[in-house]
């Protein structure tokens, strides 16, 4: 699955995207990211074993939370973008 990386989530990844040999769901991606990118990546991205409110994260162009949140099984031919929270005016 390619795995892609925005903002300063891809500063703590050190990559723009990614691909993964990967079964499993959302949840079980960003601790299996967490653990190859390090303290620094997780820190971004999850908050103790939760996702952190400061990222949204799209399958196939649709956010998590109108599925199945941190549920979602994801396939091999997935494609995940992790975002960092923007707020402007």
């Amino acid at each position: 699955m390619k795995v892609k990386f925005f903002a300063h989530i891809r500063d703590c990844a050190g990559v723009r995207e990614d691909t993964v040999q990967f079964s499993g769901t959302v949840g079980e991606l960003l601790l299996y990211l967490s653990n190859k990118y390090g303290n620094t990546f997780r820190g971004a991205v999850l908050a103790g074993n939760q996702v952190s409110d400061r990222v949204i994260i799209l399958v196939n162009g649709r956010n998590i939370v109108h599925l199945d949140g941190v549920d979602t099984v994801l396939d091999e031919e997935d494609e995940v973008s992790i975002f960092p929270v923007v707020a402007g005016g």
